[in-house]
């Protein structure tokens, strides 16, 4: 639903495709496991650029890694690096590509345990954080929640999983709600996030 009388959060401004993700997938509980690992994998590829850019390229990215199937993705070596680097559709940056090959191997070592969305939803007790933003000015980059999330998924192997990219994941797959309180979508994933 992208109608001009609704009131959004400020960041997709005008754009379709900016505000049908706003509108159907930021702040949504994601639980499958694999969804996890493609957004995970997209927002390290974000880092210095903005969300836009990839959500552009996304369905790129998605034909180019296998549609982030990890088992495919870890076995990647050196002459499919080469092949991506060559794809004018994705973001060709050496150690973003190095880094989703060995994220894909930290993410099935993962699966043998609980699962990735377990590992994940585990950090909030299951339960997304419901804040209640009112200016955009008040969310923060990052948070006591990424930077120990941040800190184990480097432990376990992942890269590019700073903080700050940590904290703009947990949005995304809704283990966060940020959505201003006057936006539309508040309340609707604060609703979805006590069904799940």
């Amino acid at each position: 639903m992208t109608d001009d009388d609704k009131i959004r959060c400020v960041w997709p401004g005008a754009d379709p495709l900016y505000r049908a993700y706003h509108d159907e997938e930021w702040g949504v509980p994601e639980r499958d496991d694999r969804a996890l690992y493609e957004k995970l994998i997209l927002d390290g590829f974000q880092a210095g650029l903005s969300w836009i850019t990839i959500l552009r390229k996304r369905d790129a990215f998605r034909a180019a890694f296998d549609s982030f199937d990890p088992e495919k993705i870890a076995l990647y070596g050196p002459d499919k690096v080469e092949t991506l680097m060559q794809n004018a559709g994705i973001v060709r940056n050496r150690a973003k590509i190095e880094a989703a090959i060995v994220s894909a191997r930290a993410y099935l070592k993962i699966q043998e345990g609980p699962g990735f969305s377990n590992y994940l939803w585990d950090f909030v007790d299951g339960k997304p954080v419901q804040n209640a933003y009112r200016h955009s000015s008040e969310i923060p980059a990052q948070t006591e929640l990424s930077l120990r999330l941040s800190k184990d998924l480097k432990s376990k192997g992942f890269n590019f999983c700073g903080p700050t990219i940590i904290y703009a994941f947990c949005q995304a797959i809704g283990m966060v709600n940020d959505h201003l309180v006057t936006c539309w979508r508040h309340a609707e994933c604060a609703a979805l996030a006590k069904r799940t």
